[in-house]
C-alpha cells in the first residue's frame, strides 16, 4: 500500500492518520471502545475532528494499537505525541 498521510483539524488538534499502518482493530470508531462522533468508516471524510472535545480526541487516538492514528497540538505544529 502507498504510504499516504491524512491530517484533520478541529483548529486546537490535527488528527495523523496513516493508513498503511492501520491494522483495522475498530478500536477508534466502535461504540463499545471508540468515538464514532469522531471516527466513522462509513462516511468521507471518515474522520471528523468537529464531532468531540480535544480532550476526548486526544485520548481515543492514544488507544490507536497499531500508531496508525497520532495526533498534533496546533500550537506545537512540530511536535508530535
Amino acid at each position: 500500500m502507498k504510504e499516504i498521510t491524512k491530517k484533520y483539524s478541529n483548529g486546537e488538534v490535527t488528527i495523523v492518520w496513516k493508513p498503511h499502518m492501520c491494522i483495522h482493530s475498530t478500536i477508534c470508531w466502535k461504540a463499545a471502545t471508540g468515538l464514532p462522533a469522531v471516527f466513522n468508516p462509513s462516511e468521507r471524510p471518515w474522520i471528523t475532528p468537529e464531532g468531540a472535545s480535544t480532550e476526548r480526541i486526544i485520548e481515543q487516538v492514544k488507544k490507536c494499537p497499531s500508531g496508525a492514528l497520532s495526533f498534533v497540538m496546533n500550537e506545537n505544529e512540530g511536535e508530535s505525541v
